[in-house]
C-alpha cells in the first residue's frame, strides 16, 4: 500500500469511526434528536381500538403541553374495522381526537422504528427483542368504564414523560 493510500485510508477511519460512534450511540439509547423528527411511541392494544387510541392521544397531548419532542401512534396487533365508540366519545368528551382516523396493525417497521413500545396486551414473538416493550396490563376495558381506563392510562402516560423527561 502507497503512503498516500496508507494516510487516506487512516484518515477515513478517523472521520468514519465518530460517525459510527454517533450512529451507535443512538440506535442504543435512542436518544431524541436535536432538531430532527421526533421520537415514536408506539400504544399497543389487541384491537387498536381503544386503549391505543387513548395512550396515543393522552400522551401526544402531555408531551406537547410538556415541550417534548415524542409523538405516540396506535397499534393494534389484530385490528377491528372501527375505533371503539366507547374511546371515540370519552376522547371528545375530554376535547381531544384519536391519533389514527380507524385501527391500524402493527408492523415490525412500527417495532423497529420506535423509541419505546408500550403494550397492552401480547406482542406477537417476532417484534421481541428487537426494542424495549413496556407492558400496562392493570389497564380496565375502555368498553366498560372510559374514566376509570382513561385515568390508569394518563397516570401511566404520566410516569412515562417523567422518564423521558429526565433523560432529555
Amino acid at each position: 500500500m502507497t503512503r498516500v493510500a496508507l494516510y487516506s485510508a487512516v484518515l477515513l477511519a478517523g472521520l468514519a469511526w465518530p460517525l459510527n460512534w454517533n450512529v451507535f450511540a443512538q440506535t442504543a439509547d435512542k436518544p431524541h434528536p436535536v432538531g430532527g423528527q421526533p421520537q415514536v411511541i408506539v400504544f399497543v392494544c389487541e384491537h387498536g381500538a381503544a386503549k391505543s387510541i387513548v395512550a396515543a392521544a393522552y400522551f401526544n397531548k402531555l408531551a406537547r403541553g410538556r415541550n417534548l419532542r415524542y409523538r405516540a401512534i396506535a397499534r393494534g396487533t389484530a385490528p377491528q374495522e372501527l375505533i371503539s365508540v366507547s374511546a371515540a366519545r370519552g376522547l371528545e368528551a375530554d376535547g381531544l381526537t384519536a391519533t389514527e382516523e380507524k385501527p391500524v396493525g402493527l408492523t415490525k417497521e412500527d417495532i423497529f422504528g420506535a423509541f419505546r413500545v408500550v403494550g397492552f396486551c401480547s406482542l406477537p414473538e417476532d417484534t421481541h427483542g428487537s426494542v424495549t416493550i413496556e407492558e400496562w396490563n392493570d389497564v380496565p376495558t375502555v368498553s366498560e368504564g372510559y374514566d376509570k381506563a382513561r385515568d390508569t392510562i394518563v397516570e401511566h402516560v404520566k410516569r412515562l414523560l417523567d422518564e423521558l423527561e429526565s433523560k432529555k
